[in-house]
């Protein structure tokens, strides 16, 4: 991360890294999750179903370092890690994993905040949300709105199911539009528990818009939501106290997570 990457993600909430990953290293990932789905449900983590619903046929897997070797891997990943403590400015650990299918015709997520869910106190949490696809806004890439990462969490309005497998919305601030954001294979968008983002529905007709992500929180956050189990970029569980109640909102704990 250069100066002009640091310098992008305080003025405007996200930096991308290109080509963080090499190709190779997300074909594996991706067979690793192709095969994953095909061996059917893993109890706590994903059930996928027969189902009209893209989103059913293909859920989001939920905490997979847990049951997948490779995604602990990458969750912990040392080029991560260097990234996010240049960000944080402090040693981090990491909060949360999830590997999104988002196949044609699924639904997108309206526009949120990251720390909306999961109430990382004091401070943010941090999202590395790394592409395993060309991705686009035919297939239902990222759509952030810069500046919102200097804003208090939002009480969201209801989104429409029509369009968004959440029902969280944040409308866009007065002056402020999203900006979306194209990524290639390996590239990691980095940003701010805070800001303001989201995605469409996949209106292509045979391109999936898989991606890997990771939540994490600087070393001297205390408290979290209880949906979330913290681990040093070492491995080792460390423990964080449950926020306190469910936030300015009361609807901020669910099992679903962000994105």
């Amino acid at each position: 991360m250069t100066a002009t990457d640091i310098g992008a993600f305080e003025e405007d909430g996200f930096t991308v890294a290109r080509g963080l990953f090499r190709y190779d290293e997300i074909d594996r990932l991706c067979a690793e999750f192709t095969a994953l789905h095909a061996a059917g449900p893993v109890p706590g983590h994903f059930a996928p179903s027969v189902s009209d619903d893209p989103l059913r046929t293909h859920p989001r897997v939920m905490h997979p370092h847990e049951i997948s070797e490779l995604a602990l891997r990458f969750l912990l990943d040392q080029r991560l890690r260097t990234v996010l403590e240049r960000l944080f400015g402090e040693e981090v650990l990491a909060a949360q994993s999830m590997f999104y299918f988002k196949p044609p015709g699924a639904r997108g997520q309206a526009l949120h905040q990251d720390n909306f869910y999961l109430r990382a106190e004091p401070g943010t949490c941090v999202a590395a949300w790394i592409a395993c696809d060309e991705i686009d806004r035919e297939n239902g890439g990222l759509e952030v709105v810069p500046g919102t990462q200097r804003m208090d969490l939002f009480c969201p309005e209801e989104a429409d199911a029509g369009v968004s497998f959440a029902r969280e919305y944040v409308p866009p601030p007065p002056g402020l539009t999203p900006v979306p954001v194209d990524m290639s294979p390996g590239d990691v968008l980095f940003f701010n528990g805070s800001l303001v983002h989201g995605s469409q529905p996949n209106h292509s007709a045979d391109r999936f818009r898989r991606s890997f992500i990771g939540h994490y929180v600087g070393r001297s956050a205390d408290r979290i939501g209880s949906f979330y189990r913290t681990i040093s970029m070492s491995g080792d569980r460390v423990p964080l106290a449950e926020s306190a109640g469910a936030g300015p909102c009361g609807t901020e704990f669910t099992p679903h997570g962000p994105h």
